[in-house]
């Protein structure tokens, strides 16, 4: 337990190394806190803090560093948020995310957002949905060669081309869509699959054979798609804990390349309610130790489908990550439940 001067002084301190980026010096957490302490009053303080695990002294300077336990006890008992307005973050219109447009475009202008407000790295994971298909066309581009649409019931357009065994005439062709779209629409491309295999002696062998390859790479296209966008994994270069070690960039980046970790994190973070905050060294969910994570799940009609969120240094002003995480997640949900 802190007394009420040691929780000033951690809080001055921690809002002195975000805001500077060097360590704190006794003199300048007395200065800043607006305290009449002598020096050597100031110094206990920070050595109990020091011995609580809260600060660190770095060998390079005698003032000090917050630990990841000291960001993690002045984000949860000292952190006052204000209600801000964001750049006019509010008018959806402004930021890209209009209401009523696809799912993917409300999820890459939020990740873009995301970053250009913060200067980190803007994350979205995708909302997770089966595929399902509510219209499918099939076009005839040349000889052997279809051109396979699928519309989902949410908008999104996927368009495929397969090569066929046989050749089919336009006629053949929209006959089996309308099969397709008389008797499948609305279920995923899984159900239409093994329903598929049922049926495919009703049908037509060639006919068959087209849909069962429209289904295929229905249910390929829905695998690919992207479950977690990335956006300005760039801004790291100018952060300073970061850009002077080139080992430890070429981490990061591995990071956001590969996703896997991502994916771990923003899963965890989509059963939170509200904006949650995980520090790289307390946290088992970051995987390095001076990368922390913002994040809040987004809903669709109530639901939550995904999850949103800022990475950057531990250094970071988190009063102001969360507003931003907060309002491009109330954002992303507005748009994607518009009707």
């Amino acid at each position: 337990m802190l007394d009420d001067r040691s929780k000033l002084l951690l809080k001055t301190l921690v809002e002195r190394y975000i805001a500077d980026g060097q360590p704190v010096g006794s003199r300048t957490l007395a200065k800043a806190a607006g305290m009449e302490l002598s020096p050597a009053t100031i110094r206990n303080v920070m050595s109990d803090l020091e011995e609580l695990g809260l600060i660190a002294s770095p060998h390079t300077s005698a003032g000090r560093i917050p630990t990841a336990r000291g960001y993690r006890l002045f984000v949860d008992t000292m952190l006052t948020v204000r209600r801000e307005d964001i750049s006019g973050a509010e008018n959806i219109g402004a930021t890209g995310i209009e209401a009523g447009a696809q799912p993917q475009r409300v999820i890459s202008h939020a990740a873009q957002m995301l970053s250009s407000l913060s200067q980190y790295v803007g994350v979205v994971m995708a909302p997770r949905r089966a595929s399902v298909f509510r219209h499918i066309e099939f076009l005839s581009l040349s000889e052997r060669r279809v051109l396979v649409i699928l519309v989902s019931p949410d908008g999104d357009v996927q368009n495929r081309i397969i090569h066929t065994q046989a050749n089919f005439t336009q006629s053949q062709l929209l006959e089996a869509a309308n099969f397709l779209n008389a008797h499948y629409a609305g279920l995923t491309m899984e159900e239409v699959r093994a329903r598929l295999r049922n049926e495919v002696e009703a049908l037509r062998g060639e006919i068959a054979a087209l849909m069962q390859a429209a289904v295929d790479i229905g249910a390929d296209a829905s695998a690919e798609r992207e479950e977690v966008v990335v956006s300005g994994e760039r801004n790291l270069l100018s952060v300073s804990e970061f850009s002077s070690d080139m080992g430890h960039l070429r981490q990061l980046f591995d990071l956001f390349e590969q996703k896997t970790q991502l994916i771990r994190l923003l899963d965890v973070s989509s059963q939170a309610d509200g904006v949650r905050i995980y520090i790289g060294g307390e946290s088992h969910v970051v995987p390095f130790e001076d990368l922390s994570v913002v994040t809040a799940p987004y809903e669709v009609d109530g639901q939550v489908v995904g999850t949103l969120g800022v990475i950057g240094p531990q250094r970071m002003p988190y009063d102001r990550m969360i507003q931003i995480v907060d309002v491009t997640a109330k954002l992303v949900s507005n748009a994607l439940s518009h009707k």
